[in-house]
């Protein structure tokens, strides 16, 4: 079966920003190997909110920097669906941001592996064969 691999919001963000270093180890030989690559659209949301609010830079707006990360970049943009969205609701609770959880919903409804730097993400039960 090829791989899926879900990119996190962060992930995106350093890998299309070619901050390699800043990738868990293994990280990128796997996404570029990967038979598709895709992120949700709540991570849209996440770093263009983080833009407005000066906590992340990005080097030009937000909307042609996503134009750049997308399609180009050769990820594709992972609709939000019901079944995403009740998954979210439905995991196990660990913590409470509601785009973290969608972001792992739509990695386990697409049959994906989930590429994340965020250590609560090694907590939930669902992602302990997924996880990258």
């Amino acid at each position: 079966m090829p791989e899926v691999i879900v990119l996190d919001s962060h992930i995106w963000f350093w890998w299309i920003n070619l901050e390699h270093e800043r990738l868990p180890a293994g990280c990128r030989d796997r996404i570029e190997q990967a038979e598709r690559v895709g992120v949700s659209p709540v991570s849209c949301y996440e770093l263009a909110l983080a833009h407005r609010r000066g906590r992340l830079q990005l080097p030009c707006a937000s909307a042609k920097w996503f134009a750049e990360a997308l399609a180009p970049a050769g990820v594709d943009l992972i609709p939000l669906s019901l079944e995403i969205t009740v998954r979210a609701v439905n995991l196990t609770d660990i913590h409470r941001d509601p785009f973290d959880r969608l972001i792992i919903a739509t990695a386990l409804e697409y049959g994906a592996n989930l590429a994340s730097a965020d250590a609560l993400f090694r907590r939930y039960p669902e992602l302990v064969s997924v996880l990258i």
